[in-house]
């Protein structure tokens, strides 16, 4: 209610005319206040003297009877106060629309005059559910400083914001480490162990309290590593041995997460331990003349070897005595001539004992000045002690294969796929003992990886190597031509190229050191006719014709013949392959070369087809072929995750220049047909592998790939600066297509006493794997002639006939071929043999073959050739066996087929006859 005074001062049109005196005192005036939810709130006012109180409300009196209006007097000053009290609504503050917020204000009247109160504002209260900026997780080191941000939601009164630690309230107050006060972040100066937890933004009003999201911090530690233990004792009594210090990562240990330390835990150094030789006895001296007492005597000395370096003394007396009378003793011998025996001796003793005297002291002379000659080379360049290793047991391509195997990330390519004749021979001479640390430098050289020309009787056309994606189409083609490494290949023609003549009994042929073998099962050549096969690694120049999109080659392109051959079943061919296998990421195709020397597809290995089967496993891919040809498998990949291997191998030579010494290092497919391209360059120019091959995963992320020279000393070598590291473009690995890429750094030492080397190559895609090839090696000229790095260790025998091609004896073959191959058998039918072989896919393949398992039996034949163990086949057979003895119970008056019998007559035994002599491949079917 409004109600008008005329008598109100100027510019209070609505108030009481003031008179001169005491206007009325507000002992309490109006406060702000917040409506929460919808419950209203209430203004007071009191005055003294007043003889009326009234609210005004953005600029409205408030009706009489909204007003709630008490009088009393103050006992302290004994005047009359009055209270008035109104409530106001959420509506009523919802209603008002104005430039302001919703206000009211008292007026106070007296006899003297009117006095007004504060405004008090009347506001709804909220506050909004979602942060403006939550805080956000952090992974900071020790004694790092910590900012977690937070805005609070929006709300009326603004929020207050607190900070909690694992729901437990965290306050500056407590903590000087903490700082609370900056815009509701809260800062961390010095981040410490127990720092670590899930933090929280709480924000709070009157209205209601708000959680951010939680901010995980984790407070890391780096690892350090600790001081190096003592060289511990030679590890061989007697000879060449190992001395190892450790260090291990606990100064500090990482924690949280924190980064390893790196470097090598562990060094090792060579020794050697002095052998010790045990005494042996010269001669017996001459018998003494016989003495007055009857006796003679004779001697000997230790010395035929004297004992040395902890050996044992001679057993047994070193004088013998005896009677020189036979016990007849005429004792009448003159002392005079014992007198002189006796000087003569003695005076023998003293010159030989002048004569060793005067011996060991001109050696020792000698030795300590030989000693100074070669410890002083160290003065010359900066003395370390750097730590030299044997290289691993194992590798016929290694210098030393003393050394037990180091167990890395990288894999060595082993070639099973020959028939060995003879035990391993020892090829190498052990490294020279090392003790010297060495810093060097180099020059490098780039270019790719030079290809042997190999010269077999194979067609001049190999797979084309030409891509047709962009990144494949811009290597230089220059770079794609055969290269030729300084000096000509030695490879022979049996190297690449095997025949052998194959009659009813069939047999194997091998490409020794290639991953690629033939199988030609028993059967597959009819009685009493013979075939003279052959099996090509092709060496050629690729073809004019490039592969679709972006196709490369994944191993080498095989052909084995003759054009006119005719077989009752399929070969099956084993290629090795460079792909990471996986669906997802590549599309692996079987090619095969058409007559016109064109190439065209023949199977893609994920689809299924009854022409061909094709069966991958990790390295190496099955192939059971009909028709004669040049096959190539090729892949295409997918996506950026597609992953081929290289084979990483470093080789060094004394160059030209007694004082040069020259790294080279090779990444090639890692398939041991193109190793052998390396091999065999290494060889003709009197190379030495230094490191075990190593495995590096490359994937198809267009990034380069790196190879750098780390860890040179730098006092005894010369360095060319900015040669440190070289770069393979992406193309040139991703479409080397079997063909070796290498880079070179040559290094020359300062003086001639420099003789050994360490270092280490570090091997990486940009954004991808790294390998380490680990270099300690010798430089020196003249210690000995070194053996050349690589001798065809494996056997060269490439063509095996008949039952000893085989795993699996023929009469065990051909019961299973019976066995399985039957109809109505009960459920031990080829598709189960499929199943538990692990063979069960394209089964339309074998469906349309005259012996399905016959064939099932080639293919595992060809997949394990390299275990030469039955136990997989006989744990799937006696599977089997126990499947059908407990579906099909037997009857009474049947007997029951052994599929478990593994005696000399075979693996089991079935109820089945077996098959015919030559029926292996075209068993009899009887209905």
């Amino acid at each position: 209610m409004r109600s008008c005074h005329p008598g109100a001062p100027a510019g209070q049109s609505d108030a009481l005319p003031s008179v001169q005196g005491t206007l009325p005192h507000f002992i309490q005036e109006p406060e702000d206040a917040y409506i929460v939810k919808s419950n209203p709130i209430k203004l007071r006012c009191r005055a003294t003297p007043a003889l009326q109180i009234f609210f005004k409300c953005n600029g409205e009196w408030v009706h009489q009877n909204e007003h709630a209006s008490q009088e009393y007097k103050d006992l302290n000053t004994g005047l009359k106060v009055r209270e008035v009290m109104i409530n106001v609504s959420r509506q009523q503050v919802e209603d008002f629309h104005g430039p302001e917020d919703y206000w009211c204000l008292c007026v106070a009247w007296s006899h003297l005059g009117t006095s007004k109160s504060r405004k008090a504002t009347v506001r709804i209260a909220y506050l909004r559910k979602n942060f403006e900026q939550d805080p956000q997780g952090k992974e900071v080191p020790i004694n790092g400083m910590i900012v977690l941000h937070c805005r609070p939601p929006e709300g009326v009164p603004a929020a207050e914001v607190e900070w909690l630690k694992n729901d437990e309230l965290v306050s500056s107050l407590t903590d000087d480490n903490l700082d609370t006060r900056a815009d509701y972040n809260l800062i961390i100066n010095e981040a410490r162990l127990s720092d670590s937890g899930n933090y929280t933004c709480l924000a709070s009003n009157i209205v209601a309290k708000r959680r951010s999201a939680t901010a995980a911090v984790i407070v890391y530690v780096n690892g350090g590593w600790s001081l190096w233990t003592e060289w511990s004792a030679c590890s061989a009594p007697c000879g060449r041995g190992i001395q190892k210090r450790s260090r291990t990562c606990t100064n500090p240990a990482p924690l949280n997460g924190g980064a390893f330390c790196e470097g090598m835990s562990v060094q090792k150094i060579t020794c050697n331990a002095l052998c010790p030789i045990d005494g042996g006895w010269d001669e017996w001296s001459e018998w003494t003349v016989c003495s007055s007492q009857c006796e003679r005597q004779r001697s000997r000395e230790c010395n035929s070897p004297a004992p040395r370096h902890r050996g044992k003394m001679c057993e047994g007396n070193s004088k013998a005595t005896e009677n020189c009378t036979d016990g007849l003793c005429t004792q009448n011998m003159e002392s005079s001539i014992d007198v002189a025996l006796y000087s003569g001796l003695g005076a023998g003793i003293v010159a030989v004992v002048i004569l060793v005297v005067a011996v060991m002291l001109y050696r020792k002379n000698h030795s300590d000045y030989g000693v100074d000659v070669i410890d002083s080379s160290a003065l010359t360049g900066g003395f370390q002690s750097f730590n030299f290793k044997t290289t691993r047991q194992g590798n016929p391509l290694l210098l030393n294969s003393s050394m037990p195997p180091d167990m890395t990330v990288g894999r060595t390519y082993s070639t099973p796929l020959c028939f060995h004749d003879s035990a391993d021979k020892e090829l190498f001479d052990p490294l020279p003992d090392i003790k010297v640390k060495v810093q060097s430098s180099f020059m490098v050289s780039l270019g790719v990886a030079e290809r042997a020309e190999f010269h077999t009787k194979a067609p001049s056309e190999s797979y084309p190597q030409d891509l047709g994606c962009d990144f494949c189409s811009t290597v230089d083609k220059r770079k794609k031509g055969p290269l030729t490494l300084n000096g000509p290949f030695n490879s022979s023609r049996e190297q690449l190229r095997t025949s052998g003549v194959f009659g009813h009994m069939g047999g194997q042929l091998v490409v020794p050191n290639t991953g690629v073998s033939l199988l030609v099962p028993h059967g597959a050549v009819a009685e009493n006719m013979s075939w003279e096969m052959y099996m090509v690694i092709n060496q050629g120049e690729a073809s004019a014709q490039t592969l679709e999109e972006c196709e490369i080659l994944l191993g080498p392109e095989v052909t084995y013949g003759p054009s006119g051959l005719d077989l009752f079943c399929p070969v099956a061919m084993t290629i090795a392959h460079c792909a990471e296998v996986n669906a997802e990421n590549w599309n692996i195709q079987l090619k095969r070369k058409t007559q016109d020397c064109k190439w065209e597809e023949v199977m893609s290995a994920e689809e299924e087809s009854t022409s061909c089967y094709c069966l991958m496993d990790s390295s190496s891919c099955h192939l059971l072929l009909d028709q004669p040809g040049s096959y190539a498998l090729v892949g295409e990949p997918l996506t950026q995750a597609a992953v081929k291997r290289l084979k990483l191998a470093v080789f060094g030579s004394v160059e030209s220049g007694s004082m040069s010494y020259s790294l080279r290092v090779y990444c090639v497919d890692d398939t041991p047909h193109a190793f052998q391209g390396v091999v065999a360059a290494e060889r003709s120019r009197g190379g030495q592998l230094l490191e075990e091959p190593k495995m590096l995963p490359f994937r198809a992320n267009t990034f380069n790939l790196q190879v750098s020279i780390q860890d040179v000393p730098q006092f005894l070598w010369s360095i060319k600066p900015f040669t440190t590291c070289q770069e393979f473009s992406f193309p040139q690995v991703w479409c080397s297509n079997q063909q070796p890429l290498h880079c070179a750094f040559s290094l020359e030492r300062y003086s001639p006493a420099t003789t050994q080397l360490s270092c280490k190559i570090s091997v990486r895609q940009v954004k991808g794997h790294e390998q380490i090839l680990q270099v300690y090696t010798a430089v020196a000229k003249g210690e000995k002639e070194l053996v050349p790095f690589f001798m065809q260790t494996d056997c060269m025998v490439t063509s095996q006939t008949g039952p000893k091609a085989f795993k699996i004896p023929l009469s065990i073959r051909q019961r299973i071929c019976a066995t399985f191959d039957t109809a109505n058998s009960k459920g031990k039918d080829w598709q189960l043999l499929a199943q538990k072989l692990h063979l069960d896919r394209n089964l339309g393949y074998f469906a349309k073959q005259r012996s399905p398992s016959a064939v099932i039996l080639s293919l595992w034949e060809a997949r394990h050739q390299e275990t030469a163990d039955l136990d997989s086949l006989a744990s799937a057979l006696e599977e089997i066996g126990k499947i059908h003895s407990r579906s099909s119970p037997k009857e009474p008056d049947e007997a029951e087929p052994d599929l478990n019998h593994t005696q000399a007559g075979g693996l089991y035994g079935t109820g089945q006859p077996a098959a015919p002599e030559g029926q292996d491949c075209v068993p009899e079917y009887t209905g």
